[in-house]
């Protein structure tokens, strides 16, 4: 005979498999539409690379991990529901470039005038650059629409 916490654990843990079905079928059933892949995601993250830099593509890699993780971790503190969305649509990245730390840095007060949580990357100076470089920025996840609003001009990296 089973104990009634356990049959309410399993119709929890079954439940929660059923959401996790539903959001992936109904992102599959939106992505085979006639909208673009694009349109499936509602969430999404961009990193943003400095290209004046010319770090080597495990430099720029590491700091693209680096700005990734720290702006994710960031939107899971301040804005979970958003972060657990981007986790079940499939964790859209977005890498885009700027010219110049100026520029980076003028991408960076945007997100952090708007609701977007962001963080900025500088290099330790173990490797190819100076120590206190600022290299990348991580912006969300967040809502495509905010996301677009600041970084929807940039090139791809």
């Amino acid at each position: 005979m089973v104990s009634p916490t356990a049959s309410l654990l399993h119709i929890v843990y079954k439940e929660s498999q059923i959401q996790y079905l539903l959001g992936w079928l109904q992102l599959t059933v939106s992505s085979t539409r006639s909208e673009s892949p694009a349109a499936a995601f509602r969430y999404k993250q961009v990193i943003v690379l400095r290209s004046d830099l010319k770090m080597s593509s495990g430099k720029a890699a590491a700091q693209a991990c680096h700005a990734a993780v720290s702006a994710a971790e960031d939107t899971r503190k301040t804005h979970p529901s958003w972060w657990r969305g981007w986790m079940r649509e499939g964790q859209r990245k977005i890498i885009l470039k700027v010219h110049s730390e100026e520029e980076l840095l003028g991408i960076e007060k945007e997100t952090r005038g708007s609701e977007i949580p962001s963080s900025l990357i500088s290099d330790m100076g173990l490797t190819e650059l100076p120590p206190g470089t600022v290299t990348a920025l991580g912006a969300g996840p967040a809502p495509s629409g905010l996301v677009d609003k600041i970084t929807g001009d940039l090139p791809l990296y």
